[in-house]
């Protein structure tokens, strides 16, 4: 869970065992603890600590703290008691996909982010209880690599038919009162339900906006049920110890995976998880989705990933993981625009830009078979860095002799951190 104050974990902790317990007890008696000043200020700590743009009232974190954040809190906490509380719109930033394509954030004020986190610090933990675990998406203490993980040790285990799934503009195609309904499953609070609503209405009649604070939970209550769909197929299809089917999703990225021997199964898991989407509105984008035969050479590609089956030293079926081209590209994209951007600047602040976009993307992609993608992104920012250098000093080619590798390494810092942690078979 969100690490919290003593008194809001304690909450939260009995709120979830309640839950847990009792999967059909619906929730009363909500609302007065989201508008608490207690949960109000961990929702506003854990906005800050995301560090995001402003939304479309241009109003800054520092801007709220040099006002007096208790005001800011109090009155936030006074509009929610009088039932006067609107969420503003969203600001729409667009970011690029690649091939012509965006993806459409939906930024939301301070002032709502605080609100929506607080809403979700107190329902969380109910349906918390009743995820299952083939879900990973933005869910307290799982980490995407134990989804790539999961997936991994499934083709390893003989599962080689993959159902690569693309779900077709899922944030967007949200319908509200479908979800409303499923939220009101457990919860029996009327307050709460309005608050809901009037999060949803704000941003239009249908669809969660990506970048809102309680979007990410709201999108997996959306889908449990196609979840608990397939934790079942998998279960009533084992035998013994072994299983024959594997899923794994995180938010709208999902994959199944049937055993090579079973092969009759995979047309019928997804015909039944069709179906269940088709309950909730959600398109399956038929041309991206594909069933991919691991046995004939086939790969498919999972939260930045690669898949293939391979033979091992051993020489026994295991699997390689590498990180997606297209993740590549858009990196070092990234860190081409940095060096342009600032080709005047000294190289110290060109490092200070650099350093912390090298170390997040490693740090994901560190697991798997990623050491010759690693070593090619090293080289072009090693040469990056000397091109740079050898421009201030007016000068052509990279300067080898010049500067040596401990010197950008040790003297200038720049990030130097490429080594994979572990490897699958």
């Amino acid at each position: 869970m969100i690490k919290a104050s003593i008194g809001l974990q304690e909450l939260r902790r009995k709120i979830y065992l309640k839950a847990k317990s009792e999967k059909t007890w619906r929730f009363w008696g909500l609302y007065v603890h989201v508008l608490k000043m207690e949960t109000l200020r961990q929702a506003y700590k854990l906005a800050k600590k995301n560090n995001g743009a402003p939304g479309i009232d241009g109003l800054t974190f520092e801007a709220i703290e040099e006002a007096g954040l208790d005001d800011f809190l109090s009155k936030m906490a006074d509009e929610l008691i009088s039932g006067t509380y609107q969420p503003m719109g969203n600001r729409i930033k667009e970011i690029p996909k690649g091939g012509g394509k965006v993806r459409v954030l939906g930024i939301p004020s301070i002032r709502d982010r605080v609100v929506q986190g607080a809403l979700r610090l107190i329902a969380e933990p109910i349906f918390e209880a009743d995820f299952v675990d083939g879900s990973y998406g933005y869910r307290p203490k799982r980490r995407a690599h134990e989804a790539v993980n999961r997936v991994s040790e499934a083709v390893v285990q003989n599962k080689a038919l993959v159902i690569d799934l693309d779900l077709e503009s899922y944030f967007d195609n949200v319908a509200h009162g479908i979800l409303l309904g499923k939220v009101a499953q457990r919860v029996d609070d009327d307050k709460i339900m309005r608050l809901l609503k009037l999060i949803l209405k704000a941003n239009g009649k249908r669809g969660v906006p990506q970048g809102g604070v309680i979007s990410p939970l709201l999108a997996n209550i959306y889908l449990n049920e196609a979840d608990k769909m397939l934790e079942k197929a998998k279960r009533v299809t084992m035998q013994g110890e072994y299983t024959y089917i594997q899923y794994a999703r995180f938010a709208d990225d999902m994959v199944i995976l049937v055993n090579y021997y079973y092969r009759w199964l995979t047309k019928a898991v997804y015909k039944r998880l069709i179906e269940e989407l088709d309950k909730l509105g959600v398109k399956v984008n038929r041309d991206k989705t594909k069933i991919v035969d691991l046995t004939q050479g086939g790969t498919f590609s999972f939260l930045g990933f690669v898949y293939r089956r391979v033979r091992t030293r051993r020489d026994k079926w295991g699997v390689s993981i590498v990180p997606k081209m297209k993740a590549r590209t858009a990196l070092l994209q990234n860190l081409k625009e940095i060096f342009r951007r600032y080709k005047s600047q000294p190289l110290s602040r060109v490092i200070e830009l650099i350093n912390p976009i090298l170390r997040g993307w490693i740090n994901y992609f560190r697991i798997g078979n990623s050491s010759e993608c690693f070593a090619y992104v090293k080289d072009w920012v090693k040469k990056k860095i000397r091109r740079h250098l050898m421009r201030v000093s007016k000068r052509h080619g990279f300067g080898w002799s010049r500067w040596s590798r401990d010197w950008l390494y040790n003297i200038l810092g720049l990030y130097n951190d490429y080594q994979v942690r572990y490897c699958h078979a």
